[in-house]
């Protein structure tokens, strides 16, 4: 999602520049490939590349036909197979052994086109999903590109005049969404990447000390929409916090007032004040959240929670289950930014439903679809 943003970014101020721009979208990869399916690079007329769909190596080439396809005003699918001795030369450094497909799209400003869709699926708070059709067995055929955006029970289309497919195109995107997961498909001599897609996840830091501006920072970096709650207005202020998308000074019963919540937000306790954390702690149980990370010893969570329970406060499995005390993966954190690492590594990890463990012990392939 973070490329998608930058994408988003890069074409609006390219449009005030009167650029003329093409959106490079990764619609298949046989075998391995640096980048997956649903990478995306924006090309400006002028060579500004913003997003990647490689490693370094394919960009080059997609830059000259990218340039090709302003000029043209037709998308085309280019392919690239690793494995050919020609097209080998540039996977070298790519480190692949595979066929990747890229389908170049020319934007057109003055209609419904690829950014509309993505603009939709960055403002989604939930789930999400794009299709992007394509012709692999006849190149000469319509390329139809960036075509639907469904979510929440909404939809935006893109080229209906050439989609006879439209409605098992729909059903696919419909079962792409309730599977959550990405799938290829088929209707009469085109392809379709059905992409899921996957919403921000939103940060809530309660503490505003010093320790928390670089898990701000890192939060910043990878495109997450992040919140610092503390009742203390000299520390909770714009300055300290200047990459943050809200800033809230409340008492601990106030705060969830402030606050929208979903499943893909994880919360962070660390104000070192044991009190105001008890406190906000009994507001937030109830609401299950998806994360919550507490920064301290054990036995400073432990305390919290058994001295909530003496007070009438139910803690479920479930509850225990979300909790993460001390916060962080064990990475050998001493300092605030190491410490925001793990952080950040830990609240990766559980909304990816992964382990954090080694790739190197990994006995599948690193990416499953």
């Amino acid at each position: 999602m973070k490329e998608i943003i930058d994408i988003v970014a890069a074409y609006e101020k390219a449009v005030k520049e009167e650029k003329k721009t093409a959106l490079a979208t990764v619609v298949l990869v046989e075998g391995s490939a640096y980048r997956r399916a649903g990478a995306r690079m924006l090309i400006t007329e002028d060579g500004q590349l913003t997003g990647a769909i490689s490693g370094g190596c394919l960009e080059g080439d997609a830059l000259r036909k990218a340039r090709m396809v302003i000029l043209q005003q037709e998308p085309l699918l280019v392919t690239y197979n690793t494995m050919d001795d020609d097209d080998a030369k540039l996977g070298v450094g790519l480190g692949c052994n595979g066929i990747i497909h890229i389908l170049i799209e020319p934007i057109n400003d003055t209609q419904t086109n690829p950014i509309t869709l993505l603009k939709a699926a960055i403002a989604s708070r939930n789930y999400s999903v794009l299709v992007t059709v394509f012709s692999i067995e006849n190149r000469k055929a319509p390329q139809p590109g960036s075509c639907l955006y469904l979510a929440d029970g909404k939809t935006l289309w893109n080229w209906l005049e050439i989609l006879p497919y439209k409605n098992e195109l729909l059903e696919d995107a419909k079962n792409a969404l309730d599977n959550q997961r990405s799938a290829i498909t088929a209707y009469q001599g085109y392809t379709a990447f059905v992409e899921y897609v996957k919403p921000l996840i939103s940060l809530v830091i309660v503490g505003a000390g010093n320790d928390a501006i670089p898990l701000t920072r890192l939060a910043a970096l990878l495109g997450w929409k992040t919140t610092v709650v503390d009742g203390r207005p000299n520390y909770a202020t714009v300055e300290r916090f200047s990459s943050v998308k809200k800033i809230v000074v409340a008492k601990p019963e106030e705060i969830l007032y402030s606050l929208e919540i979903n499943e893909w937000t994880a919360f962070v306790l660390m104000t070192h004040n044991y009190n105001y954390e008890t406190a906000f702690l009994k507001e937030l149980l109830p609401l299950h959240p998806s994360y919550i990370g507490i920064l301290g010893p054990k036995k400073k969570l432990e305390r919290m929670l058994d001295e909530l329970e003496a007070n009438g406060t139910a803690i479920t499995e479930k509850n225990l289950e979300t909790i993460h005390g001390p916060v962080g993966l064990d990475i050998g954190s001493e300092t605030s930014e190491e410490i925001a690492l793990s952080i950040i590594a830990e609240i990766k990890a559980v909304f990816s439903e992964r382990n954090g463990r080694s790739l190197k012990y990994k006995t599948t392939v690193i990416h499953s679809n």
